[in-house]
């Protein structure tokens, strides 16, 4: 499909806690008058129904092969191509996929935001504009501590024992790697509006161009 007849598609990464989520949502409210989806990568973890529930607690979630990059790529050609989806739920507290899906029609810009969006290249090769928030270690871990033990139900102990000994190895192994494919690199995520500005001056630009 001719690029110019196609949706936008603006990918966000950056390691957890690093303020993708702010940029995402701040992009998305300079937008709101447009046909504006949120995409996030962490919905396409894999499906692990088949473990037991011992053997998912032990999943590397920072790992690529955590996550079902075939369908990820599948559904977002889907809507590139302006078809509907049936996204999947991941549910966090029994570490599988939900048996519920979510119905998505296509949209004219699309925001995937997720850690790994950049790792595989079949994926950047469908985004138009790369992005990576570049943000401290432990400004990350403070937020994640935050976000995990509120929204996720996760202890203190178990947080901070799964930030050491899994997500800031990953983090250092595979996705700050990838800041080289990105064409913006915003510091301090969300806090930097003056990225975040230059960055929808050129969605606009693009879109105008549309």
């Amino acid at each position: 499909m001719n690029r110019s007849k196609r949706p936008i598609v603006i990918g966000v990464t950056g390691g957890s806690g690093s303020g993708k989520t702010s940029v995402c949502r701040s992009i998305f409210s300079q937008f709101s008058e447009h046909s504006i989806l949120l995409f996030e990568q962490d919905s396409y973890y894999k499906d692990q129904g088949e473990l037991s529930f011992k053997e998912r607690l032990a999943t590397n979630y920072d790992h690529p092969f955590a996550f079902d990059t075939d369908l990820l790529i599948e559904h977002l050609e889907a809507l590139i191509h302006y078809q509907a989806i049936d996204k999947p739920v991941y549910d966090y507290e029994a570490h599988t996929r939900s048996k519920v899906t979510v119905h998505q029609e296509p949209k004219e810009v699309i925001i995937l935001e997720g850690i790994l969006i950049l790792e595989d290249e079949r994926l950047r090769d469908l985004m138009d504009i790369k992005v990576y928030v570049d943000t401290e270690d432990d400004i990350r871990i403070i937020r994640r501590i935050k976000r995990d033990m509120e929204e996720r139900g996760r202890t203190l102990d178990s947080v901070i024992h799964q930030y050491l000994s899994v997500v800031k190895p990953m983090h250092h192994e595979f996705i700050e790697p990838t800041k080289k494919y990105a064409d913006l690199i915003i510091p301090e995520g969300g806090e930097n509006q003056v990225a975040i500005d230059l960055m929808c001056t050129k969605i606009a630009s693009i879109l105008k161009e549309k």
